[in-house]
């Protein structure tokens, strides 16, 4: 039973480290939370829907489907943090620091009640496109959904890391989150960076979308909202502006809230309550999160 429920608990908590990734981002660059990336992880799912829902592409291979789905999530997504950054944000960079959160808050609002009014209000079904095949693990079963799961969302974050550390561009990133002022003497275009950053971010809400759709089988307007509260509490956990520590914090969230909803009677009632409890705990006890001290540097 523990051993099934830290299956559950991984597979869930890979897709709140890949939303968590957003957050962490932008704050890594300009120290502020980006609350309208719960509802671009919503419109990332519903942009996957459509794409599914398309008659030409019912009839090709499901690999087709898969691909063509978490591309034009990624992309849309992406493209959506982008234009949120440009529109909503950058005029607001040399205001005080409630100005960018009230606005994110506001672009939150306005996304949600967007594909409430022309999109859908009721929760939609997701299709299931991927054969679902158990696989027995001695007392314990994993199928074939949480194994796509867990391989996608690893090749999403190792790519991401691997881009941030190895890459030029990457080294770009690091410089502007270090010292903006300083990256630009050097010659860094920073404003590309902060687009770039919000592009990134986006498109791993965009494929989280996806994950999140396939995995519980429904999707509904209103969606980023919780979830987005849960994988913002994984990157406080983590060490909010520190990759590897959204990661952790995702994938600790998850388990705990696995845990919690299995071994502890009734405990699926109060599973949304775990991550506010962590919150709390977290700010109160260690507020730079888990890995705060061991990786002082941001992203």
């Amino acid at each position: 039973m523990l051993i099934q429920q830290l299956i559950n608990g991984v597979t869930l908590g890979s897709i709140y480290a890949l939303i968590s990734l957003g957050y962490t981002l932008v704050y890594g660059i300009l120290m502020m939370i980006n609350f309208a990336h719960s509802e671009i992880f919503m419109v990332g799912a519903f942009i996957s829907l459509g794409v599914l829902q398309i008659h030409a592409i019912q009839g090709t291979p499901l690999v087709v489907q898969l691909l063509l789905a978490i591309t034009c999530a990624m992309l849309g997504s992406g493209v959506l943090g982008f234009i949120i950054e440009r529109v909503a944000y950058k005029p607001l960079r040399v205001a005080s620091r409630l100005a960018p959160l009230i606005s994110a808050i506001g672009v939150s609002i306005f996304l949600q009640n967007f594909i409430f009014l022309f999109v859908s209000n009721q929760s939609e079904p997701f299709p299931l496109i991927f054969p679902i095949r158990q696989f027995k693990l001695g007392n314990c079963e994993v199928n074939s959904l949480q194994i796509f799961i867990l391989l996608v969302s690893l090749l999403l974050m190792v790519g991401l890391q691997y881009f941030i550390k190895k890459t030029t561009m990457g080294k770009a990133i690091r410089a502007t989150a270090s010292d903006r002022e300083t990256a630009e003497l050097q010659g860094i275009n920073t404003n590309g960076i902060i687009s770039l950053i919000f592009l990134i971010g986006g498109a791993l809400g965009g494929a989280a979308g996806l994950l999140n759709g396939m995995y519980y089988g429904s999707i509904k307007y209103n969606m980023g909202f919780l979830v987005g509260i849960k994988a913002f509490t994984a990157a406080v956990l983590g060490g909010i502006g520190n990759i590897t520590g959204a990661v952790v914090g995702g994938l600790c969230i998850g388990i705990l809230e696995s845990l919690g909803a299995g071994l502890i009677p009734g405990g699926s009632e109060w599973k949304d309550i775990f991550a506010f409890a962590i919150l709390i705990l977290v700010l109160l006890f260690r507020p730079q999160g888990l890995l705060g001290d061991r990786l002082p540097d941001k992203l």
